[in-house]
C-alpha cells in the first residue's frame, strides 16, 4: 500500500499517532501489530518504521504529549492566589480538560505498565509535576489555616483519582451535562478537605 498521496513527514506522523490512539484504546498496546497501524494510516508496513522505529516510541510519543499538553494548560488556567480558589480552578481544569479526551486519559493510567523502563521514567516525571501542582495547592492551605489536611500527598492522589474517575463512566449526551459535572466535581473535591462552598457555589453546583 502506497504512502498517503500528497501528505508529507508530519502529517503522517500525526496519523500515525491518531489512529495509533484509537487502536491501543480499543484493542490494548500489546494487542495492536506496526502493521496494523499502518494499514489503517495508509502507508506500507515497512515505511512506519521510518517514522517511528518501535511500537514502544510510539506509545510514549502518545503519553508524552498528553502529559505535555494537561501540564501547559493547567498552568495557563490555574492562576488563583487564594489557595480555595485555586484548588476548585484545579478541579475544575481537571474535568474540563480530560472529559473529552478519554482515549488519552484510559492510555495515562492502563498502558503505564506496558512501558520500558526509560520511557515509564519520562511519563512518571511528567505526572510527578502535574500530581506537585495540587500538592503545592494543598500545602498553601494547610499553612493558611483554611484546609484540615493530615497528608498533602494523599489527599492529592485521593482528588486525581476522584477527578479522573469521570471518564470511566461518562458518555456525552447522557443525562448530566459537561457543565453540571465539573460544578459538582468541584464542589465535591472543596468539601474532601473541609471547605464548604458558598452558598452561591452550591447553587452553581445544583444548575445542570
Amino acid at each position: 500500500m502506497a504512502r498517503i498521496a500528497g501528505s508529507d513527514g508530519e502529517v503522517t506522523r500525526g496519523e500515525i499517532r491518531k489512529v495509533s490512539l484509537s487502536l491501543f484504546a480499543q484493542y490494548g498496546y500489546a494487542a495492536v501489530s506496526m502493521r496494523q497501524i499502518a494499514s489503517q494510516v495508509g502507508v506500507q508496513a515497512s515505511a512506519i518504521y521510518q517514522y517511528y522505529p518501535k511500537k514502544q516510541q510510539i506509545l510514549v510519543s502518545l503519553l508524552q504529549n498528553h502529559m505535555d499538553g494537561l501540564l501547559s494548560a493547567c498552568h495557563e488556567e490555574i492562576t488563583a492566589e487564594d489557595p480555595v480558589d485555586r484548588l476548585e480552578q484545579f478541579a475544575r481544569f481537571h474535568i474540563r480538560y480530560n472529559i473529552n479526551r478519554p482515549d488519552e486519559v484510559f492510555l495515562s493510567y492502563m498502558e503505564l505498565r506496558s512501558l520500558e523502563p526509560e520511557g515509564f521514567a519520562t511519563i512518571a516525571d511528567l505526572r510527578s509535576k502535574y500530581e506537585a501542582v495540587l500538592k503545592s495547592i494543598l500545602r498553601d492551605g494547610i499553612k493558611s489555616g483554611v484546609m484540615k489536611i493530615d497528608d498533602p500527598h494523599v489527599s492529592a492522589m485521593a482528588i486525581l483519582a476522584m477527578l479522573t474517575g469521570v471518564n470511566t463512566w461518562y458518555r456525552s449526551g447522557g443525562r448530566l451535562s459537561q457543565k453540571k459535572i465539573e460544578n459538582m466535581y468541584a464542589s465535591m473535591v472543596l468539601k474532601s478537605q473541609g471547605i464548604v462552598p458558598s452558598d452561591h457555589d452550591e447553587k452553581e453546583a445544583a444548575h445542570v
